[in-house]
Parts: structure tokens; C-alpha cells; sequence
């Protein structure tokens, strides 16, 4: 059986520490002269609103920084950073991209090592057949490079436990793709389509940015650490496997790592992985991926405690995508908001694809236009209230909710990319979070 090779270690000093990771992996053994490479970070949210907490979230520029270094002093000059982060407003995507590399700092990249950037979202697609009726239009600029650099952060997953170089990938891929991804079929779910990304890539090179980690992820409001953990292989696989055991979770609880390790008939335990650097056990620390519901499923533990009463508001599912599961905190958020201590008349919360109303439910809000379409002539259903569009139009949430009688702040909802701005509050003061991590003189 073949070894592969990852290299665990620890972020310390600028440059040295990515130099001294990437060549213990051998990583640089696949920089050379004359490639075209990209370079996949990790930014998973956007905005131009508010200065949000990117702590665990967002790739580091620093490691971009380094990386790009290296790449250069190994003679690389063919160099773009490709990305498709997620908006609000899918309209949005270019203005969002461009704000978002000018706010990272690799337009001084661009002037000092003449990287390109590039918003996936105003580049072609190509269709990739990669096998069992899995079709994705991916990034024209990634699939025709020479290596892809992946650059994800260490952080876990709300829907697949964990997100490291495999789901990373999924930033190449085109609007339709990402949707079809979070299908309702049981058994191509999520994680069978996620097992696929890196199926069809050129050679990748995966170095996974632990910098800061991230429980609850992916998003900003998760529980973020100060961890200056780094690892990297020429393996993705490997990489993955190791980066879900430095998160706490053994890579045979991650569904898209099990579905990976059969198609390409590899253990899922780490009997084909060698370890240089520092032992994984010495770094690990738990990170939870799930926020807690109760028993049945159909209420954040949390309102729980506080005591609603009245409202159902399942766990997302697998189905949910992404422009559903952005507006859920700011509905979340304006819920509580409203509660004032006395019951609401049996509202229930549907989202994703797959959720069925419960008859006996006097209101059943459909969040999306997924679920507004599939239960539209629901008999079951006594007063329907659909929030239609992709994403779900805001107008409609605060009218849906009205209607239910949960009379939410209609500023929450209009507001909802100025709410991750609230979150800095929590890093304040707090010097282990540093954001000159995200900056790049």
C-alpha cells in the first residue's frame, strides 16, 4: 500500500513557517518553472456592508502571502487566485469579488508577482462528467491550469461535518451546480456530490489553513479559535483525513470522505497516510459541527431553554443551499427578537427540499423557492404562507411571518448583511485574533 505524506506543524513566523510545511509535505516538489497554477482560498461570504469577524472563515491573506512567495522563488509567474464566494445577491457576485481581493490584499500581490484574481462568476464554465449521472460545470481557468493550489480553512460543517480541501472546491462551481448539489435525492445527497470535486482537477497541492479554526461553521457565526495549526499534502485525500482528526472527528464520520475512500477504493482510517512533523494527537481538538436542536428535531435547543413556545423551526437539512441557509440567521435573529413570552398559534418553518408539513400545524411557512413550489397544493396544509425566490425575497419573509402571526422587525430582515458586523463585538479586546491576518502590505 502507498504511504501518502502530510505534514502537520505549527504557524509561527511569516514565510518560514509555510516554507517549512510545504517542503516537509514535498509539496514543492510539484512548483515549477514554466506552470500555470491557481490558487483556490477559501472565501465563503462576502460583503461590502460591515467589516465582519473572517476569523475561521475566510483563507488568511497571510497564507496566500507566503504561498505566493514560495511559488515565485521556485521561478511560478503564472499565478491567479480564483474564487466564487457567495453573495446575497447573486446579481452582485463581481462587485462583491472585486471588493473582496482589493479588501484581502491581493491586488498588492497582483502589482508585486503579477497574480491574476479571478471571480469564477465572470468566467466560462465547462460540463464534467464525473461518473453515476454526476454532471458540474466547473471553472474554465481551474480545470486548465497546470495545479491547483487549495487553500481551505481548518473549520467544521453544519451539513458535512467538516470543510477542507475536498468541499473547498466547491467554490468552482457554477450557481447550477451548487444547487443540484444539495439535492433531494437520499441517495445522491450532499455528500455524495462533495465526494466528487476533486475527481476531474489537475494535479492539486493542499495546504489547509489552521491559522484560526471554526466550530459550527462554516460561517461567521460559528465559534471561532486561535489555533496556528498548518497542514499540507500533495494528497487531498490525505490532507482531509488528517485535517478532520486535528478538528476532532475521525474521517470515518465524515460522509464525504467515507463516499470518497470507496470510489477510489482507499481506507478511510489513516493505515496509507505517513505523518512528519508534529503528532496529530498533540494538536486535535474537538470542534462541534452541529448546532443543538431538540431530541425531535424541531427546535434549536437554545429557544428551548429560553422557553418558545408555539413555533417549529426544523433543523436544516442537506437539501438546504446556500442562498436558504444565508437568510436563516437574520430570520432566526428576528424571531427572537419578537418573542415575547406568550405562545404563537402553532407555526411550523419548512426549508430545503424535503421537509413534509405536519397536518395538525395551524401555519406552515415555506422558506424558499424550492419549498414553496413542492408544497404549493399541499392539502395538508391549513394556512400557507410561501417565501418565494432564490434567494428568498425579503418583502415575503416579513409578510409570511406577519401573516403567522410572529410579528419579526422588518429591519432585520432588510438589514440582514449588516448583522455579521455585530459579531466583531465578540473579538474585541481579544489580541489572539489579529486582522492584520487579513491584510497583505
Amino acid at each position: 500500500m502507498t504511504n501518502h505524506l502530510v505534514a502537520v506543524g505549527k504557524y509561527g513566523t511569516p514565510l518560514e513557517s509555510v516554507h517549512n510545511i510545504v517542503q516537509m509535505s514535498k509539496g514543492d516538489t510539484m512548483f515549477k518553472k514554466g506552470l500555470r497554477v491557481c490558487i483556490k482560498p477559501n472565501i465563503v461570504f462576502w460583503t461590502r456592508t460591515v467589516e465582519f469577524p473572517k476569523y475561521g472563515v475566510i483563507t488568511t491573506s497571510s497564507i496566500i502571502r507566503d504561498m505566493v512567495h514560495l511559488l515565485s522563488e521556485h521561478g511560478v509567474d503564472d499565478i491567479s487566485i480564483v474564487e466564487g464566494s457567495v453573495t446575497l445577491n447573486p446579481k452582485d457576485t463581481s462587485r462583491q469579488a472585486t471588493h473582496a481581493y482589493e479588501s484581502l490584499g491581493y491586488n498588492t500581490l497582483a502589482k508585486k508577482y503579477g497574480v491574476k484574481t479571478v471571480n469564477v462568476f465572470d468566467r466560462p464554465f465547462e460540463s464534467v462528467d464525473l461518473g453515476d449521472g454526476v454532471v458540474l460545470n466547473f471553472n474554465t481557468d481551474i480545470l486548465n491550469c497546470d495545479l491547483v493550489v487549495d487553500l481551505p480553512v481548518m473549520k467544521t460543517h453544519s451539513q458535512t461535518g467538516v470543510s477542507l480541501g475536498i468541499k473547498n472546491l466547491k467554490g468552482t462551481i457554477d450557481q447550477k451546480s451548487r444547487k443540484a448539489c444539495h439535492s433531494a435525492d437520499p441517495e445522491k445527497d450532499l455528500h455524495f456530490w462533495v465526494a466528487r470535486l476533486a475527481d476531474k482537477m489537475p494535479s492539486i497541492f493542499t495546504l489547509i489553513d489552521g491559522i484560526y479554526t471554526s466550530e459550527y461553521g462554516p460561517n461567521v457565526d460559528g465559534r471561532m479559535h486561535r489555533s496556528n495549526l498548518l497542514a499540507a499534502s500533495t494528497d487531498i485525500f490525505s490532507a482531509d483525513k488528517v485535517g478532520a482528526a486535528l478538528l476532532g472527528h475521525d474521517p470515518s464520520e465524515v460522509p464525504h470522505l467515507v463516499h470518497y475512500a470507496r470510489n477510489h477504493n482507499r481506507p478511510i482510517n489513516m493505515s496509507d497516510v505517513e505523518i512528519v512533523g508534529e503528532p496529530v494527537e498533540a494538536l486535535a481538538r474537538q470542534h462541534k459541527a452541529y448546532f443543538p436542536y431538540t431530541e425531535d428535531q424541531s427546535l434549536p435547543l437554545a429557544w428551548k431553554k429560553k422557553g418558545y413556545r408555539g413555533i417549529s423551526y426544523r433543523k436544516y437539512d442537506l437539501s438546504m443551499c446556500t442562498y436558504c441557509s444565508g437568510v436563516t440567521g437574520a430570520i432566526m435573529a428576528a424571531i427572537g427578537a419578537a418573542w415575547q413570552g406568550e405562545p404563537w398559534d402553532d407555526v411550523e418553518v419548512l426549508s430545503g427540499k424535503m421537509m413534509q408539513p405536519d397536518p395538525v400545524k395551524k401555519h406552515t411557512i415555506l422558506l424558499g423557492k424550492c419549498m414553496s413550489q413542492a408544497h404549493k397544493d399541499n392539502p395538508d396544509i391549513q394556512n400557507i404562507h410561501p417565501i418565494k425566490g432564490c434567494p428568498p425575497k425579503k418583502n415575503q419573509i416579513v409578510k409570511a411571518f406577519h401573516e403567522a402571526g410572529i410579528m419579526i422587525d422588518a429591519n432585520i430582515i432588510e438589514n440582514t448583511e449588516s448583522l455579521p458586523g455585530f459579531l466583531m463585538k465578540y473579538y474585541e479586546g481579544k489580541p489572539e485574533f489579529e486582522p492584520e491576518h487579513f491584510k497583505i502590505e
